[in-house]
């Protein structure tokens, strides 16, 4: 991980960045892990822990283009202290609830926390591009891939032992001050020429109605076939990713009886696979949209192989792979958005397509519930990795006609 710290120290401001959503995001984690444990003792419901989960997700169908519409028209840095500041009452407040009565401020302190992230996520993943230099942007979204890694590994193990310890109450507390000292890494960030550019895009964003901006967004898919494709793939890839999120659990006490530990241990598998994906995706220069095709494959062959796994550790050893797959599916991706979206709406693009994202992944999540009661858990992550394949080909055709009916692509300024 030399090369890791080496960019950290060369992009300074970036590195604020990364360890604001390194203790932002392991908080959270910390929360989540004490909060669904919270649940289980009070209503021994599974409705309850599955209502949380779609409260997680709702805001973001709401919210989502908001946050995206503000951070290309204010300061991102601001809505990012902002947004940390407004979530510390939220995240305590779940100390607050003693018995079943008070399931009504988990539902509305869990909504709240989440239309924050989703107004922060937009503005942090369009705050990335003014911060780096430009030929620095492919490996600084490989990093972000760590930064998951880490926030994945870190903060659902040691939430996990902080919770069992001294108790859910610390752990909320925990991620309320995580929310404060996130907000207070970012402060002092400071800015050369990039912040007289910033102010000049969102001075020119704001003359940008919502479906001026819609229309932007489509003539930038019109013109660039890689970008075109990279948002198709925001409305399919997470049709099956949903599949994936729950059959880590599943499989992990259904198929291999291994209980909360191979729950544990299985995503701390994923969190190593994102982690070691920077070694191989902060290399990349050309290719991307080629070698993110590749991943995805990648991934759906390695999900239908755990599926016909029968030993605990072979299966962690798989979840290690495909995470791997993943974050270098992700940086490239990524990095494609970043590089074709023009400046002033970056802001409103993430947003969009986080909206997608993640809403989809929720109705994915939800379906493959009821897909769990009339097919085997392995027949479903069969077809999730077949999933993966399918849509990788599929959208390589797309790909493909695309370039030979339109000789040429440039990116809309």
């Amino acid at each position: 991980m030399t090369a890791a710290i080496r960019l950290l120290r060369q992009e300074k401001r970036y590195f604020r960045l990364f360890m604001a959503g390194v203790v932002n995001g392991v908080g959270d984690r910390f929360s989540q892990v004490a909060l669904l444990a919270l649940l289980l003792r009070f209503t021994e419901s599974g409705l309850a822990v599955g209502a949380v989960l779609a409260i997680r997700v709702l805001p973001f169908l709401v919210v989502g283009p908001l946050g995206g519409f503000l951070a290309d028209r204010f300061s991102r840095k601001k809505i990012l202290i902002i947004t940390d500041l407004s979530r510390i009452l939220f995240a305590v407040s779940f100390a607050w609830v003693n018995d079943e009565s008070m399931l009504w401020l988990v539902y509305l302190s869990t909504f709240a926390l989440a239309a924050g992230e989703a107004i922060y996520a937009p503005a942090r993943k369009s705050f990335i591009p003014l911060l780096v230099r430009e030929e620095n942007i492919i490996k600084v979204n490989s990093l972000e891939q760590v930064l998951l890694g880490i926030v994945l590994i870190g903060g659902s193990l040691s939430g996990g032992i902080v919770t069992f310890f001294f108790g859910a109450d610390m752990t909320f507390w925990i991620n309320g001050l995580s929310f404060l000292a996130a907000a207070m890494i970012v402060l002092p960030l400071s800015f050369t020429n990039q912040s007289y550019d910033e102010s000049n895009r969102n001075k020119e964003a704001k003359q940008l109605s919502l479906w001026r901006s819609l229309h932007l967004i489509k003539s930038v898919m019109t013109v660039s076939s890689s970008f075109c494709i990279a948002v198709l793939l925001e409305f399919l890839f997470p049709l099956f990713n949903g599949i994936d999120n729950v059959l880590v659990s599943v499989y992990a006490v259904q198929e291999f009886q291994l209980g909360d530990i191979g729950i544990g241990l299985f995503y701390g598998g994923l969190g190593i696979g994102l982690m070691l994906s920077f070694i191989a995706a902060e290399r990349l220069q050309q290719h991307l949209l080629l070698i993110g095709f590749i991943a995805i494959v990648a991934e759906g062959i390695l999900l239908i192989i755990l599926s016909h796994v029968h030993y605990a550790v072979s299966a962690f050893m798989m979840y290690i792979l495909i995470s791997f797959s993943s974050g270098i599916c992700n940086t490239c991706f990524d990095s494609i958005i970043m590089k074709e979206t023009p400046r002033h709406i970056q802001g409103f693009t993430f947003g969009l397509l986080t909206t997608i994202s993640n809403t989809l992944i929720g109705i994915s999540m939800f379906a493959a519930g009821f897909m769990l009661e009339v097919v085997s858990n392995r027949t479903l992550g069969f077809i999730g990795g077949a999933g993966y394949i399918v849509t990788a080909l599929c959208l390589y055709g797309v790909y493909v006609a695309r370039k030979n009916a339109v000789p040429f692509s440039r990116k809309v300024e």
